[in-house]
C-alpha cells in the first residue's frame, strides 16, 4: 500500500492566478495541479498524492483560525498518513500560510509533515522548531532542485535509517540535541577549533549563536531647530483606500506618499494597511501611529526645521528580512537625496 499524501499550495502553483487571486478560500483541486504531479512522480511508488488542497495567501494570513479549520476538514477527509506544503520559497505570506497549516495538521492529524522555503521566508523563522523545513533557493526558478530536496527527505522520513543532522539532509535546524558517542572529549575538541580560530582556518562551532545585525547610532542632530525631519513607518499608515494595495503581511512594496497641505491624519483621509494589530484606533486617528499632527505644530513653534512633503510607509508583520532591508536602503536613498537629515521612525 502507498502512503496517502496531501499536498497543500497557494492559489498561484493551482493555476488560479496571482495576487488578483490571493483571497480564494480553501478548496480541493479537481485535479493534481502540475507542481502536485510532480512531486507525485518524484516521490515514487511508496507514495501517492491522493490530493491538494489550495487557499490564497490573502484569504489564509488575514483569516487563520477559519483558514485552518476549513483546510483540517478537507485534509482529514482524505485520512492522510503525510502532509506537504509548498515549496514557498522566499514567498512570505505563502510561507506563513505552509508553516501554520504544517503545524496545525501535525498537532491536530498527528501526521508527518514537511514544507521547504528560502531562509529569508518570515514562515521559515515561524515555524522550524514545530515541523521540519527543507531549504530552498528564493524563487520558483529553484523548483527542480526543491522538489528533488524534499522528495528525498520523505522518503528518508519514512526509511528505517531516518532523518540525520540539518546539514546532511538540507533542513533548517529545530534546536534539538542528540547524543553521541564522540572519539574525542569535549575539551580537546574546544581547542582544536580554538587552534582553528587563531590560526585563521575554517571550523565547525558545535553551538552556533544567533547571527543579529549591529547598526552604530548616528551621530545626535547638532540643531535640530534647522533640521528636515521626515516621517517613515512600518506600521501601515497610507491614505485612505491603500493606493499602492499595500498587503496586510508580508508586504511587497512600500509607499510613497505626498503630505501637501495636510496637516492632520483622520479616518477620512488616512487608514492602516497593517494587518497585525487592531486598527481600529489606528485608522480612527492615523495620528496615533504617524504623527504629521505632532510634528506640523512643531515645524509652525520652530522646534524643527522642517518636515519633509512626503512620508514613506510599509508593513513589517511578517515582511521578510531581505525585503525590508532592500526597503529601508531604497528609502534612505530618497531621503538623503532630499537633504532629509533626521527621521522619525515609527513602528506599532
Amino acid at each position: 500500500m502507498s502512503i496517502k499524501v496531501v499536498h497543500y499550495i497557494n492559489q498561484f502553483f493551482a493555476g488560479i492566478g496571482g495576487e488578483e487571486k490571493a483571497d480564494t478560500k480553501p478548496f480541493v483541486a479537481d485535479e493534481l495541479p502540475p507542481i502536485s504531479q510532480q512531486l507525485n512522480d518524484k516521490l515514487g511508488d511508496d507514495f501517492e498524492v491522493v490530493a491538494s488542497v489550495v487557499c490564497g495567501d490573502t484569504y489564509y494570513n488575514e483569516n487563520e483560525s477559519d483558514a485552518k479549520k476549513e483546510l483540517l476538514e478537507m485534509i482529514g477527509k482524505f485520512e492522510p498518513e503525510f502532509f506537504i506544503a509548498g515549496p514557498a520559497f522566499n514567498a512570505g505570506r505563502y510561507g506563513v500560510a505552509a508553516g501554520s497549516i504544517s503545524k496545525a495538521v501535525k498537532e491536530e492529524l498527528n501526521i508527518p509533515v514537511i514544507t521547504g522555503m528560502f531562509a529569508e521566508n518570515p514562515g521559515c523563522d515561524m515555524y522550524k522548531k514545530d515541523v521540519y523545513i527543507i531549504s530552498t533557493k528564493n524563487s520558483a526558478a529553484g523548483m527542480r532542485k526543491a522538489i528533488k530536496s524534499m522528495t528525498a527527505f520523505s522518503k528518508k522520513l519514512f526509511s528505517e535509517e531516518g532523518i540525520g543532522t540539518p546539514e546532511e539532509d538540507g533542513y533548517f535546524a529545530q534546536g534539538r540535541r542528540v547524543n553521541y558517542f564522540s572519539e574525542q572529549t569535549g575539551s580537546k575538541r574546544a581547542v582544536e577549533m580554538l587552534v582553528k580560530k587563531i590560526n585563521g582556518e575554517e571550523f565547525t562551532t558545535e553551538y552556533p549563536m544567533p547571527d543579529f545585525d549591529r547598526v552604530d547610532p548616528a551621530p545626535a542632530i547638532k540643531d535640530i531647530t534647522k533640521a528636515r525631519v521626515a516621517l517613515v513607518t512600518s506600521g501601515g499608515i497610507v491614505p485612505k483606500g491603500n493606493p499602492d494595495k499595500i498587503e496586510s503581511s508580508s508586504a511587497s512594496k512600500y509607499g510613497t506618499y505626498e503630505i501637501g497641505d495636510l496637516t492632520d491624519l483622520d479616518s477620512t483621509n488616512g487608514e492602516t494597511a497593517h494587518g497585525g494589530y487592531d486598527p481600529v484606533y489606528a485608522n480612527e486617528d492615523p495620528d496615533r501611529v504617524l504623527p504629521l499632527d505632532v510634528l506640523v505644530n512643531m515645524e509652525k513653534e520652530g522646534k524643527i526645521g522642517s518636515l519633509h512633503k512626503r512620508w514613506y510607509a510599509t508593513v513589517g508583520n511578517g515582511t521578510s528580512i531581505a525585503n525590508a532591508k532592500k526597503y529601508g536602503a531604497e528609502i534612505a536613498k530618497k531621503l538623503k537625496e532630499d537633504n532629509v537629515e533626521a527621521v522619525i521612525l515609527t513602528s506599532t
